[in-house]
């Protein structure tokens, strides 16, 4: 210490960097005076965060400490109580807090000085405080040998706590304690999934599996869809394997389906990676996209009767609408349209008329009827269109204005 050291304001504490740790059971430390300076007002103790470090450990609240010019305990007041001798240059100091009752004591030069303080707070840091000049201390926090015999402390109050861990009353209920935390242990391996570590341990302890190895299998497989995104499959997959799970459980089925839409969105579930191809998990799933269109698709006999209109075959040929439908239930909208647009919804033309059309009509009409059935035969995966071989724009094709043109001469 270095100051003036007139007046107790002029006091000064140092305190480690760390708590004392609340699992260790038993701390100590000690402190070798070098030298006492000119009075020896010199205070070793605790302190716990947030305490005035210009002042003596003890004279604060939340302080405590043992102070060597009169040899009183300072527990959080100016007013110290009668515990010990004095200390002076070459005494060795210690401190040893017992958090298994929460109490202090201090020793001088190895031997116990009784117990200071009761009571005492958690989170306590070693202090030190020093007041007049030339006064220098030594702190020993086990990187040297204690001069208390702290090893037989301990030894003593282990014994202590295995003595009263022996008066323990247990009875006739003493194997069911093993019996319980065996169920506790296996109850653990089969609810996350053990399977193999769970067969081991009932085989280990003579008792069974309190769940079915397939089960516990099922469940993995479901875990493990969720943990991939693909939950489309882990919803069908629960309601396969455990019918009324979901039912009963509405607010499980909402969560998972909240889940699924996100997937959805990241372009993640499986369902939404299988619309490249046909998927048969689900065929209704989703509703219609804004950015899906339909395809004017003709049945058979829609392109058979075009075919007759060309050659002039049959009394009559009658246009009727068509239906737009997709493997995959993207699109589920009917349409119903005619090709040769008049006053009314259907058109009937007889065999005579047809001789007043122009060849060059015909053919456009033949032509038409060719690239329809070439379109009948195309396939669609998942409702969406491939527009590379008739060049679908909105749904409708170019051979619509050649049928237009059609109408018009007629």
């Amino acid at each position: 210490f270095s100051g003036h050291g007139k007046t107790p304001k002029d006091a000064a504490s140092v305190r480690a960097t760390h708590p004392i740790p609340a699992a260790c059971g038993i701390y100590y430390f000690e402190v070798k005076i070098v030298s006492k300076g000119r009075d020896g007002y010199m205070g070793i103790g605790l302190s716990a965060q947030g305490v005035n470090m210009n002042r003596l450990p003890g004279w604060d609240k939340h302080s405590y400490g043992y102070h060597g010019d009169d040899g009183h305990s300072f527990c959080s007041s100016g007013t110290g109580q009668p515990y010990g001798p004095t200390f002076t240059t070459g005494d060795v100091i210690g401190c040893c807090v017992n958090l298994i009752n929460n109490t202090c004591f201090y020793t001088k030069n190895g031997h116990s000085l009784g117990i200071a303080f009761t009571d005492l707070p958690p989170n306590l840091y070693p202090t030190v405080g020093l007041q007049t000049p030339g006064e220098v201390v030594d702190a020993n926090f086990g990187q040297h040998p204690f001069v208390f015999d702290i090893e037989d402390y301990m030894r003593e109050w282990r014994t202590k706590i295995q003595a009263q861990i022996d008066r323990f009353p247990i009875g006739d209920r003493e194997g069911e304690w093993q019996t319980m935390i065996q169920k506790m242990v296996s109850s653990y391996l089969v609810h996350h999934g053990y399977c193999a570590t769970a067969e081991a341990f009932a085989r280990s302890t003579d008792q069974t599996v309190l769940e079915e190895l397939a089960s516990i299998k099922n469940r993995q497989r479901i875990q493990k869809l969720v943990l991939a995104g693909r939950m489309g499959e882990a919803i069908e997959t629960t309601q396969q394997l455990y019918p009324s799970l979901l039912e009963r459980n509405p607010n499980l089925l909402f969560a998972l389906k909240v889940r699924q839409f996100i997937e959805m969105v990241n372009g993640t579930d499986s369902e939404v990676r299988c619309l490249g191809g046909h998927s048969p998990k689900s065929q209704d799933s989703y509703p219609v996209s804004p950015r899906s269109f339909s395809s004017p698709s003709m049945s058979p006999s829609h392109g058979m009767n075009i075919h007759n209109l060309a050659t002039g075959k049959g009394s009559s040929t009658h246009f009727s609408g068509f239906e737009s439908s997709c493997s995959n239930g993207v699109i589920s909208n009917k349409a119903h349209q005619s090709y040769c647009h008049s006053k009314h919804t259907t058109t009937s033309l007889n065999v005579p008329e047809l001789n007043n059309i122009n060849v060059s009509r015909s053919q456009q009409v033949n032509s038409y009827s060719s690239n329809d059935v070439d379109m009948e035969t195309d396939h669609y995966s998942n409702g969406v269109a491939e527009t590379s071989s008739n060049g679908f724009l909105n749904g409708s094709s170019k051979h619509d204005h050649e049928m237009e043109e059609c109408d018009t001469e007629m």
